[in-house]
């Protein structure tokens, strides 16, 4: 060892060892899958490659980059010099969710809804974005834009496009801020759907929102028992008009058709996928996206047949398999979920922020009413009066204090907190359904890229 500037660093060595944040599958043609959550890198190696793809993860090491299978292991991540400090590029890592270049806005334009679905936790106390609001936003994103590289802003409610205008008023302003300096600007939008026609579609397209999220939770019966009008009729018919118009846009779009699954709609979900596979697997900007419904509040709460912990985390990958097998691309955000910090949610970034419509401040979007979720409040001028105390309590809770995180494989994408309000409220590690599954999970990610070129 020599010390060099203060530090004792390793001498260079020549020998290559695994990487602690590997996971290996199989292909379904004898190869092997790689995944690294440091580097975010998933490769498939051949039949004819994985005898020398096993040889070269060996703890012991291999000498030397001598062939292109073990280059590409090294250039993946996969690989990695002996003197290399894992647990210090971790930290690093963590760190970066600290970067004040980067900075993701969760807007609900409103917090009234005109469906009723029959899991929501929210209340619809409030109604639409105040000017007060809108304009402290607005004045937020141009007092940060001179330091900014990249704005990532959700569209949320309520039932966001309930006020469109509010998205292109806001919009407007976020891209002419982020043209003027040469800002990397990005949308998405979660949705129920009833108002995306084409004509809406084209307008938020226009405004560079290109990710979008719309529920669908069984066919017509199933859905319209779950998700309905505050007035109680059905939506499913509107919803899949809306699509089928969608799927006629050039435009370049990534659609998630979420599907919400508990004890009631297990059994019919099969029937959904049947349905979705004749309308949308022709499409593969459409993908599907099953998760548990949970109990998060709402008047509801206490009725929601929730599944086990068990049961859900087998059936979001059966669903998942019997929709590709049918022909359904899977929702791009599994393999996003996958990548570096990605699996870490939105409320344990420091550069997130949710704004209510009334300018309330919060860090999770589900559970409005706690109070260590009110944060703070954004005023007129753009300036926030934030409790730094709340917000540490959000994102401060996962691998710092958590040492079987910290050794974890996954850590990098997830970085124990997945969902800190899960671990406050059950005490438990918010382990994702991704790594709890990696190895079905990286099989589904090899077939759908294989799916993707076809």
């Amino acid at each position: 060892m020599n010390e060099k500037g203060g530090l004792w660093i390793l001498e260079n060595t020549n020998k290559y060892i695994p990487s602690k944040f590997n996971a290996l599958s199989k292909t379904d043609d004898g190869g092997v899958i790689l995944y690294n959550s440091y580097t975010g890198a998933i490769v498939d190696f051949s039949d004819e490659e994985k005898a020398e793809v096993m040889g070269s993860l060996k703890r012991t090491g291999t000498e030397a980059l001598d062939s292109d299978v073990k280059k590409s292991l090294f250039d993946n991540g996969f690989i990695v010099p002996e003197n290399v400090d894992e647990k210090r590029r971790a930290e690093y890592l963590h760190q970066s969710m600290h970067r004040t270049d980067m900075l993701h806005l969760i807007l609900m334009t409103t917090e009234q809804c005109n469906f009723r679905c029959t899991y929501c936790y929210e209340t619809f106390a409030r109604g639409k974005m105040t000017d007060e609001t809108k304009s402290g936003v607005k004045a937020l994103v141009k007092e940060r834009a001179t330091t900014l590289n990249n704005l990532h802003i959700s569209w949320f409610g309520g039932e966001p496009l309930l006020e469109l205008g509010i998205i292109e008023e806001l919009s407007n302003s976020f891209m002419a801020e982020a043209k003027e300096n040469k800002i990397d600007y990005s949308a998405d939008i979660v949705t129920n759907g009833f108002f995306l026609t084409r004509e809406v579609l084209e307008k938020l397209l226009s405004w560079e929102v290109r990710q979008y999220m719309v529920t669908i939770d069984g066919v017509q019966a199933v859905h319209d028992s779950r998700r309905h009008m505050a007035g109680g009729q059905g939506t499913f018919e509107r919803i899949i008009e809306n699509l089928k118009a969608v799927k006629e846009s050039t435009g370049q779009f990534d659609m998630t058709i979420r599907v919400n699954f508990d004890e009631d709609n297990l059994a019919e979900t099969g029937e959904l996928i049947e349905f979705l596979k004749e309308h949308f697997a022709d499409d593969k900007r459409f993908g599907v996206f099953f998760r548990p419904v949970g109990r998060w509040g709402g008047e509801n709460n206490d009725e929601i047949p929730t599944c086990t912990h068990i049961t859900a985390n087998k059936k979001i990958w059966e669903f998942t398999e019997t929709a590709m097998d049918k022909g359904i691309s899977m929702s791009n955000m599994v393999t996003g979920s996958m990548m570096p910090t990605a699996s870490v949610c939105y409320a344990a970034k420091p550069n997130a922020m949710v704004i209510g419509s009334n300018g309330q401040l919060y860090k999770c979007t589900t559970v409005l009413d706690e109070e260590v979720n009110k944060v703070g409040h954004i005023n007129a001028d753009g300036t926030m009066d934030l409790d730094y105390d709340k917000i540490a309590s959000w994102v401060m809770s996962g691998e710092e204090t958590d040492s079987v995180c910290q050794s974890c494989f996954y850590r990098p994408a997830c970085q124990g907190n997945h969902c800190p309000w899960y671990r406050v409220v059950s005490g438990e590690r918010p382990c994702p359904s991704e790594k709890k599954n990696i190895k079905k999970v990286l099989n589904l990610v090899w077939r759908n890229s294989l799916q993707k070129v076809q």
